[in-house]
Order: structure tokens, then C-alpha cells, then sequence
């Protein structure tokens, strides 16, 4: 886990403010769907977006969570209850 990530969560639980939402309402809904399993063709679908599209939004996530692959962002979106264990 990124530092950033696990900064922000130690805050969370400690009570303290943080900033709004790290990743966008659109690169949280990209998340989610990768943690669920989809490919990028289903998700472009899903979203009415291209696959290129999907893959742009899936690097610069990976980028500003400092994570490298999709079982890290599986990870993320369990701990930020995009998706149910």
C-alpha cells in the first residue's frame, strides 16, 4: 500500500480531517469495477466510454494511489467500501 494511502487511512481512523475524495466520482466507479472483475471492454461498455479511455483512467488511479496492479486496487476499493469483501 502506498504511503499516501495508508497516511490517509491511519488519519481516517484517528478522527482527524482529511481532504475530499482523492480520486474522482468516475475513477471511483473504474475502481470498482476492476475490483469486481471486469475487463476494460466491459467496463468501457458499462460506462459508455472507449477502452482507451478506461485504460487512461486506470493509470492515472494506479498514478495518484502510488499502487501498481489490479489486486492492489481490489484492495483499495474494499478499504474505501466501493466494493463488500
Amino acid at each position: 500500500m502506498s504511503t499516501l494511502v495508508r497516511d490517509y487511512l491511519d488519519r481516517v481512523r484517528r478522527g482527524e480531517r482529511v481532504p475530499g475524495q482523492v480520486l474522482t466520482a468516475r475513477e471511483d466507479e473504474v475502481v470498482k469495477l476492476i475490483a469486481e472483475g471486469h475487463s476494460s471492454k466491459e467496463i468501457a461498455a458499462a460506462l459508455t466510454i472507449s477502452p482507451k479511455t478506461v485504460e487512461r483512467h486506470r493509470a492515472n488511479i494506479l498514478q495518484k494511489l502510488g499502487m501498481r496492479d489490479r489486486t492492489e486496487l481490489t484492495r483499495y476499493a474494499i478499504r474505501a467500501g466501493l466494493i463488500e469483501p
